[in-house]
């Protein structure tokens, strides 16, 4: 399986921008606390979300359509190539549908995690003591993040069989733990 190190050193090979390492680095966090949720390796979910945005610098208006020629020359395993293509399922790609926990974890948090740290911004106490009610509230207003799509991670909710503040929670722990490397 794939190691967090491995995930960083690949990911450094293909993306420059600041924010993107950022965002690599809260879906790792989520997706680590979504494992727990899981009863799952927590460092090899966090690899996979590390990763998830390999092929998005570089080809931004094909995202996920690259991510196989990327990572097998690495000898990145095939179910995490698979899991990280999922990711773009019915929005870039129509190749790997969700299936796993894994998979179905990713989808969701990907863009949840786009309203929590824009959140965290607003808020002077940051991550910190941050409620899942009050993100709810965050979440309804369309206008708030409004590049995070609520559909995808409605879908996400549903795929997981979720309740949608039980994800946001596990965002939110997730990210809290990290929030050194994710500047709060």
């Amino acid at each position: 399986a794939l190691t967090l190190e491995q995930a960083k050193k690949i990911l450094a090979k293909h993306t420059t921008e600041a924010h993107l390492f950022t965002h690599a680095a809260a879906v790792s966090a989520a997706m680590g606390a979504m494992a727990d949720h899981f009863g799952a390796d927590k460092e090899h979910w966090e690899a996979v979300g590390y990763l998830h945005d390999v092929d998005y610098e570089k080809y931004p208006d094909e995202h996920c359509l690259h991510v196989r020629e990327l990572l097998e020359p690495e000898g990145v395993p095939e179910e995490d190539i698979r899991a990280i293509i999922s990711h773009g399922y019915g929005i870039t790609t129509e190749e790997a549908k969700p299936e796993t926990d894994m998979e179905k974890s990713l989808f969701a948090v990907d863009e949840l995690t786009g309203i929590v740290q824009a959140y965290a911004l607003m808020r002077p106490e940051g991550l910190d003591g941050m409620a899942v009610k009050s993100l709810k509230k965050k979440f309804k207003d369309k206008r708030f993040a409004a590049k995070c799509s609520r559909e995808i991670i409605k879908q996400g909710f549903a795929m997981l069989g979720m309740e949608a503040g039980e994800v946001m929670q596990c965002c939110i722990d997730g990210m809290q733990a990290h929030k050194e490397e994710l500047g709060f």
